[in-house]
């Protein structure tokens, strides 16, 4: 069994596009209900984007579309 430092240095040998990849597959792994360890100025942002949806002021968008837009926009298609 490898560990992680193993892991992350096996990792950062491969192309960019593999990494994307890679970090696109394990984010898939994560349970929804998970808590994502976020600094203090993410949790500001997240907390004010959730008040703006409560109160109606922005609309959500599906993270699906979210992802291929924004791999399609650097050159990076789902393989």
């Amino acid at each position: 069994m490898s560990d992680f430092n193993s892991v992350l240095s096996a990792a950062q040998q491969l192309p960019e596009q593999d990494r994307l990849r890679l970090i696109d597959a394990l984010w898939d792994t994560v349970p929804p209900e998970s808590d994502a360890p976020f600094s203090d100025e993410w949790a500001s942002e997240i907390e004010r984007r959730i008040s703006q949806l409560d109160a109606g002021e922005a609309k959500s968008v599906p993270w699906t579309q979210i992802r291929d837009a924004a791999l399609a926009r650097i050159g990076h298609g789902k393989s």
